[in-house]
């Protein structure tokens, strides 16, 4: 009946049944609906409308809607729904959620948020809240099952069945030992082909791709992405089996970490999404501009050390944001390509040399081509061959340096465990200016008597 719906659509079907109080039909809609569009719902709905709607969702509808929110209207949701509410729920959240959301409460609130949730959740969620934000530990979840080594099929399909809906992916069971320490792996598939009496020892793959709970959430992904698995079992300091993470959460963290990463290419700060108020925004972009600011200002004293080569070649002013501009942009290119690279590559020496090697390659084919373009326009317009070798030329050799320090830069910063794409693309441009008007106005100096 609704699924024919758009989505301002619904919401207005739902807002004039939250009116007319039509609990029914509000439930026929809201269980058609998936945990994302739930949660688009609840943001599309006017601030007077908000509570009622969480009033009829169920416990089970409300964690789904909450997964699916930002961290701030969690939080926000959590404190409307009040202690019995909020409770509940935080028993049902995934673990790695629930850590998430915790850990931007005060501590007050996370302790009183924990000490009313049952037992086993509490202590779960306390043990991952230890492990340092943006590891393996942080956001892995208890969500999986287990099998001891002794059981035959039959016993294991006999407790999956029971478990099945705690396990958040059924592909993959975890054979463990009495120590609970991770023996091998057995897919879902492989369980229903084997005949009920077999042992899981004899159909488990004992190589098992794992990591630990400090591994990095970057290499994590990696990891599920290099495999194409769905799950990623995660051990502990003493081997043992502490939980696993889904290809779900690994999708966040490369959401994460790529907006990080542009953040960083645009030197615009952190955290400055649509919803930041203009003087955050403000005050962190600030830093970087300031320093690119100062950097800028070596352009400007280069241009009056040529001040000479200026006045008696005027024609080179035209040429001059061209020749900053397109090194810049060459510069900007290789970074990103770099930055993109590092994230799904683990680089050799080798594979380092290759890279600066085609780089190279690029910035001199992109030189000679858009050199041979500029020199052609520059003899045409000022009818001076000697002009257009000097433009040409120019640029020619800062487009292929341009290339070389957008590649080596963010190298050289991985090697020396920096983040690289801290390597914004603003402070690449900015060296490559200065660079590039020192190459410009060289050449243009040591031809200044075949220019007048």
């Amino acid at each position: 009946l609704y699924g024919s719906l758009t989505e301002n659509e619904l919401t207005t079907t739902i807002i004039q049944l939250l009116k007319d109080r039509k609990i029914n039909e509000f439930q026929k809609i809201v269980d058609e609906c998936q945990p994302w569009d739930l949660a688009q719902q609840y943001e599309h709905l006017p601030n007077k409308h908000r509570n009622k709607f969480l009033l009829y969702l169920s416990i089970d509808q409300l964690t789904d809607l909450i997964g699916e929110l930002e961290k701030e209207e969690q939080l926000e949701v959590i404190h409307k729904l009040g202690v019995e509410k909020s409770t509940k729920v935080l028993d049902l959240m995934e673990n790695d959620d629930l850590a998430m959301m915790l850990a931007d409460l005060s501590p007050e609130e996370s302790e009183n948020s924990i000490c009313e949730m049952k037992r086993e959740e509490s202590v779960i969620v306390q043990n991952m809240m230890r492990y340092p934000p943006e590891t393996a530990g942080r956001i892995m979840n208890n969500r999986y099952v287990w099998i001891p080594i002794q059981y035959t099929v039959q016993d294991a399909v006999d407790k999956l069945k029971h478990f099945a809906e705690l396990a958040e992916y059924l592909n993959y069971l975890y054979i463990i030992d009495d120590k609970r320490k991770l023996l091998g792996v057995v897919s879902y598939k492989d369980l229903l082909l084997s005949e009920p009496d077999t042992k899981m020892e004899d159909i488990m793959y004992s190589r098992v791709v794992k990591a630990d709970v400090y591994t990095d959430q970057e290499e994590v992904a990696k990891l599920i992405g290099r495999y194409d698995f769905v799950t990623l079992p995660i051990i502990d300091e003493n081997d043992t089996l502490a939980g696993v993470i889904t290809v779900d959460d690994v999708l966040d963290v490369v959401i994460q970490e790529a907006n990080e990463d542009i953040e960083k290419l645009s030197a615009s700060g952190k955290a400055i999404d649509f919803n930041t108020k203009p003087l955050i925004a403000a005050y962190r972009r600030l830093p970087w501009l300031i320093l690119l600011l100062f950097i800028g200002l070596v352009s400007g004293s280069i241009i009056s050390e040529f001040e000479a080569t200026l006045e008696q070649v005027v024609a080179l002013a035209f040429f001059m944001p061209m020749i900053a501009g397109m090194t810049g942009n060459t510069g900007t290119q290789s970074l990103a390509v770099v930055v993109r690279g590092l994230i799904s590559e683990d680089l050799t020496v080798k594979q380092v040399i290759r890279l600066i090697s085609r780089e190279l390659w690029v910035g001199i084919m992109i030189g000679v081509i858009c050199g041979i373009l500029i020199a052609i326009i520059a003899y045409m317009w000022m009818g001076s061959i000697y002009l257009g070798l000097v433009v040409g030329s120019s640029l020619l050799v800062t487009l292929i340096i341009g290339t070389l320090a957008g590649t080596i830069i963010p190298l050289i910063l991985y090697k020396l465990n920096i983040d690289p794409a801290i390597a914004s693309g603003p402070l690449i441009t900015t060296v490559n200016d200065i660079l590039s008007l020192l190459i410009y106005f060289g050449i243009a100096t040591t031809f200044i008597t075949k220019l007048i």
